[in-house]
């Protein structure tokens, strides 16, 4: 019997598929071969009901595809906000979650064994203490229920209820939660919020909206809590480069978060003890995060990443503790071309451009890792006269590249 729900206690497993569905949309049954195609079967039924109108079904040489089609520009909100509401329950817990709204709606305090006797006179169901101590407990981890101690015992109440406390001025607040909801991180808390209150989004659109991000919200959250507290973290990571690739658990220090203003994908910074130096995770390859220890040292790396920063062209520190220089010499016509001057000064990020004779213009930088200039030095391809680096390597592969897609362009003429 198949085990399909279409409820999920673990959202882990139903992330990387929803993933692989949004970004790539191009992969068959048979291309999720991670796990068996039973698997495959329930994943994608599940993720069928929960955004049955966004998914396209395309069919070629490799059998049938399905693809998340989500334009931004029409939707009021994120649809994949639908996923975080859609974990399971048990009879137990559906029973217990109204019990406690009940008995702590007067706003008094009980200890889980004063708990256990109320549910059985009130409501005439027989729980073991140790079941309401552990809901009681997932409660004030979830921050409904608040806990502190009277000598031996430990008493539980009701946390403030803050749209309560803002009830007066939160429809005045609203337009402003409509707007977060769509453009700011963990915008499933003003989702939420426009669901208790049984409205939603008909004033605000994003053209550009990165909405598949929401779904390392979770790992976010975790990440920010230990910036907050200046805390380590040991964190679960898996590339997704290759199909079988093997998860790794770094201890880290979180520093930073950067967001891509292009792709809208976001890497944390942070510091490893162990290698004693700075590096960069993307959050989409984050599988875990579990909150460690305080770091003593946190505000000086901190300060040392600050520092840093300005020779990051992009978010990498590079393989080594080397520093890579950069000589890029360009054709510009002045006069009719300084559009591209403006350009190289503008995207340059603080790299030096000089004039050095007639149309002839010189941009020097020097970052942790070259490889990141590549990409886009490729972009001026046609006005590049010579590319020079201190960095053999980086100097080869840029002229090999060169050559390879010279040969390709002969290839297709002939």
């Amino acid at each position: 019997m198949s085990d399909y729900q279409e409820l999920i206690k673990s959202f882990q497993k139903s992330r990387n598929y929803i993933r692989d569905f949004l970004i790539y949309g191009f992969k068959s049954r048979d291309d999720f071969s991670i796990r068996s195609g039973r698997t495959y079967d329930n994943e994608r039924r599940r993720i069928e009901s929960w955004l049955s109108e966004y998914i396209q079904a395309d069919y070629g040489p490799q059998g049938k595809t399905l693809s998340l089609r989500l334009d931004s520009g029409l939707l009021g909100t994120n649809p994949l906000y639908r996923v975080w509401k859609s974990r399971s329950f048990t009879d137990n817990d559906i029973m217990l979650h109204f019990f406690f709204l009940d008995l702590f709606a007067d706003e008094t305090a009980f200890t889980a064994e004063e708990l256990t006797d109320r549910i059985l006179s009130d409501y005439h169901v027989l729980f073991e203490t140790q079941l309401i101590r552990k809901k009681a407990g997932e409660y004030v981890r979830e921050g409904i229920l608040i806990s502190r101690r009277e000598g031996k015992r430990l008493l539980y109440s009701m946390a403030p209820d803050p749209l309560r406390a803002a009830s007066e001025i939160l429809p005045a607040l609203l337009n402003a939660v409509r707007f977060c909801q769509l453009s700011m991180p963990l915008g499933f808390i003003g989702s939420t919020i426009l669901d208790s209150r049984n409205t939603d989004n008909r004033i605000f659109l994003v053209k550009h909206g990165y909405y598949g991000f929401t779904l390392e919200d979770e790992v976010l959250f975790h990440l920010l809590q230990a910036m907050h507290g200046h805390c380590t973290a040991a964190v679960k990571n898996r590339s997704n480069r290759t199909p079988h690739s093997q998860e790794q658990t770094f201890l880290v220090v979180p520093l930073k978060i950067f967001s891509s203003t292009r792709t809208g994908r976001r890497f944390l910074c942070c510091y490893r003890p162990k290698s004693r130096r700075f590096s960069t995770l993307r959050l989409d390859q984050i599988q875990q995060v579990t909150l460690k220890e305080p770091f003593d040292d946190y505000l000086y790396f901190e300060e040392k990443l600050e520092q840093n920063l300005p020779s990051c062209f992009g978010v990498s520190f590079g393989a080594d503790h080397r520093m890579d220089r950069i000589k890029l010499t360009l054709y510009i016509r002045e006069g009719r071309e300084d559009y591209i001057l403006h350009r190289l000064r503008r995207e340059g990020r603080g790299g030096a451009v000089t004039r050095s004779g007639q149309n002839i213009y010189t941009y020097e930088i020097t970052v942790f890792d070259g490889n990141e200039l590549i990409p886009w030095i490729r972009t001026f391809i046609g006005r590049i006269l010579s590319f020079e680096s201190d960095n053999p390597a980086l100097q080869e592969k840029f002229y090999r590249d060169l050559k390879a897609m010279a040969t390709m362009y002969e290839n297709e003429g002939k």
